[in-house]
């Protein structure tokens, strides 16, 4: 008969052993999660088995309803820099998208990977600068160019006004912005000053100065939308929005919301049109997630002015140059 103490260290050793293989599939598991960037973005754990067959399907499924292929065709360069895991630069686009109406993309940030620097870099443009509309032929504010044309014109626009190539977008509905907090649970992010809102959805609800939770979508909607109460006005509520996009990136990111990827995806398809494919978000999941570990974002700055009664932002060609650079500079 085995001694007490043999039984002990037969025990421990297989605690240990159990231990460790369950460290080895929680470890395969996190290299298994496919993170859709921006506005946006999403996660899915895929586990083993029948169960991984059935989530890869789901968002294949999920991945083709998102897929835009008749607005913009990526070029094979651009395409190419995913594979081979270079530097990227995406268009986030916010949209207002309501029935009947295409909206305007209020929220406009280009979005750069750089795997080698393990950074990522979000340039917002605010939606009043006043900048050539491509394919419109028109000075106007560069949020009227998806209204015009769609994510062309938008993409157009934003490459004329900083000298860029970029082909690849996200656009979001920007109510989808509610269902993706709602997805992951609810975000905690910084305010910067404390208000009452009595907007748009008349909860009246109150964002206290300091970390705050934003437990539901609608109060992150109302969280992200004000700008007529922040003393920074448009600049405020960017910032707020680049926030709360990241705060749903690294909380979708966690292994915990594994339990939660079905509501993740319906948030996603239903308010996400991208360019992208499968394949590409696949490999930005893959090769760009440390990407995160270094972030910084910019605001074009411009001179306000009124012309005919109308708001605009002007933005000066130094300004548009630096933007232009930072970019570059990040892709390098």
């Amino acid at each position: 008969e085995k001694s007490p103490l043999t039984i002990w260290k037969n025990h421990d050793m297989i605690a240990i052993r159990l231990e460790k293989n369950l460290k080895k599939r929680v470890e395969k598991m996190k290299k298994k999660i496919f993170i859709t960037l921006g506005i946006l973005l999403a996660i899915i754990v895929i586990g083993g088995g029948g169960f991984a067959y059935y989530v890869y399907h789901s968002v294949q499924n999920a991945a083709d309803k998102m897929y835009d292929s008749k607005s913009v065709k990526p070029s094979e360069k651009n395409t190419e820099k995913i594979k081979s895991e270079k530097p990227i630069s995406i268009l986030l686009l916010g949209v207002d998208e309501r029935a009947g109406d295409v909206g305007r993309s209020d929220t406009v940030i280009i979005l750069t990977l750089n795997p080698q620097k393990k950074a990522m870099q979000m340039i917002s443009i605010p939606r009043d600068t006043r900048t050539e509309i491509v394919g419109k032929g028109t000075l106007n504010k560069i949020n009227a160019a998806y209204a015009y044309g769609g994510p062309k014109m938008a993409l157009d626009t934003v490459n004329k006004f900083a000298d860029l190539n970029l082909d690849q977008y996200i656009r979001i509905n920007m109510e989808g912005l509610a269902d993706l907090v709602d997805a992951v649970g609810g975000v905690t992010v910084y305010n910067k000053i404390s208000w009452h809102d009595e907007g748009y959805y008349k909860k009246g609800y109150y964002y206290a100065k300091g970390n705050i939770t934003l437990d539901t979508g609608k109060k992150a909607l109302g969280y992200v939308r004000m700008r007529h109460l922040d003393p920074q006005g448009d600049f405020g509520r960017n910032q707020r929005q680049r926030d709360v996009i990241m705060a749903v990136i690294n909380k979708a990111s966690t292994i915990q919301s594994f339990s939660r990827y079905q509501e993740i995806l319906a948030a996603i398809q239903n308010n996400i049109k991208t360019n992208l494919t499968l394949d590409d978000m696949k490999n930005i999941a893959m090769n760009y997630r440390d990407c995160r570990q270094n972030t910084t974002d910019y605001e074009v700055k411009g001179n306000s002015t009124t012309i005919d009664g109308i708001y605009y932002l002007n933005v000066s060609q130094a300004e548009r140059d630096k933007v232009h650079n930072m970019v570059t500079n990040m892709e390098q």
